[in-house]
């Protein structure tokens, strides 16, 4: 059956047709006279079809069974004969029940299957199409081509933005940046996560929760440039220290996260998981990837150029000079 297409249900009457065949006569009795039909078991525990008229039908029904008992009352599905139950008698009050006759009675996919067509038959009125709209591939495939494109300028803004605000440390956030989409565009084809709008967006959504951590880190380590920290103890603190903050921030999206895979819609579960995925993914690259290259590039050397992390040379204090610290304890801030 198709949408559009009307449920026909008819009870029939046997009649003798021209030739002397058995045929099936019209009783005037449709789907539209019955209110709803529901699987039952009768006190043998036997699967049985209930009917239930309303009250033109329960007339009907009645005079009906009256005239057939004894003999067969047909039921036909859209012109075709699904069932031939005998009536044993005359049925009044607009209920009865359709059993499967002999030792077993109906199976209960039978039984079901009959329950469905029968209340597919009782629908008041035919269906009808009330608006049809068509989506062709190419505007699915524009749909993903806009989004990666977006994803593009999102990255490129963010990329920008680290730049203008951190100068070297952006430099080195920004080639974290790039490891870490590498990264998680490889852990996608691993699950693997299809990428749709939802997945996408989450993508995006996930690049500016990555630079978070690391914005987090550089500005703790102003703080501590400012406080006189020499350059190798200003980066280790920023890390060691922000990393608190970072955990919490990213937690609570994650257990966000976690409830909308859980809840949610398909939709709202692959946006969750990318999102999740990206988060835990920035958390690895922003503490391993940055602060590797952190230590690689500017972790043995002196605090020549303030300008190179966004400081001007009068913000720079005076700490603490200890000529023969050890650089072991240096490393965390200890001073012999």
């Amino acid at each position: 059956m198709y949408i559009g297409e009307t449920a026909q249900l008819e009870f029939k009457k046997p009649g003798t047709g021209a030739n002397g065949e058995r045929i099936w006569l019209d009783a005037d009795l449709t789907g539209r006279d019955l209110t709803k039909s529901q699987l039952t078991t009768d006190q043998m525990g036997q699967w049985v079809v209930g009917l239930e008229f309303n009250s033109e039908g329960s007339k009907k029904f009645a005079e009906l069974t009256k005239e057939l008992v004894g003999q067969e009352m047909a039921i036909f599905f859209n012109g075709e004969l699904q069932s031939a139950p005998r009536v044993n008698e005359a049925i009044y009050g607009g209920h009865a029940q359709i059993t499967g006759g002999g030792d077993t009675g109906f199976s209960q996919e039978e039984a079901q299957e009959m329950v469905n067509l029968l209340n597919a038959g009782a629908l008041p009125v035919p269906a009808k199409i009330v608006e049809e709209n068509t989506v062709g591939a190419t505007l699915g495939a524009d749909s993903i081509a806009k989004s990666k494109f977006a994803g593009m300028i999102g990255l490129g803004c963010v990329m920008l933005f680290m730049l203008l605000m951190y100068r070297a440390p952006g430099v080195i956030a920004d080639i974290a940046l790039i490891i870490y989409s590498l990264i998680l565009f490889a852990i996608f084809k691993a699950v693997p996560v299809t990428l749709t709008l939802a997945g996408i967006a989450g993508f995006i959504l996930s690049i500016g929760m990555a630079v978070d951590a690391n914005i987090l880190i550089f500005e703790r380590m102003k703080e501590e440039l400012r406080a006189g920290r020499n350059l190798f103890t200003a980066i280790n603190s920023g890390f060691d220290r922000a990393w608190t903050s970072i955990v919490d921030s990213n937690m609570t999206t994650i257990i966000a996260c976690i409830i909308l895979c859980y809840f949610g819609s398909s939709i709202v579960k692959g946006f969750a998981l990318t999102l999740a995925i990206g988060v835990i993914v920035s958390m690895f690259s922003a503490i391993t990837i940055t602060k590797n290259f952190m230590h690689l590039i500017f972790g043995t050397g002196e605090l020549k150029y303030p300008a190179l992390f966004g400081l001007k040379a009068s913000e720079i204090g005076q700490g603490y000079q200890a000529t023969e610290t050890k650089r072991e304890n240096a490393r965390f801030g200890i001073l012999d």
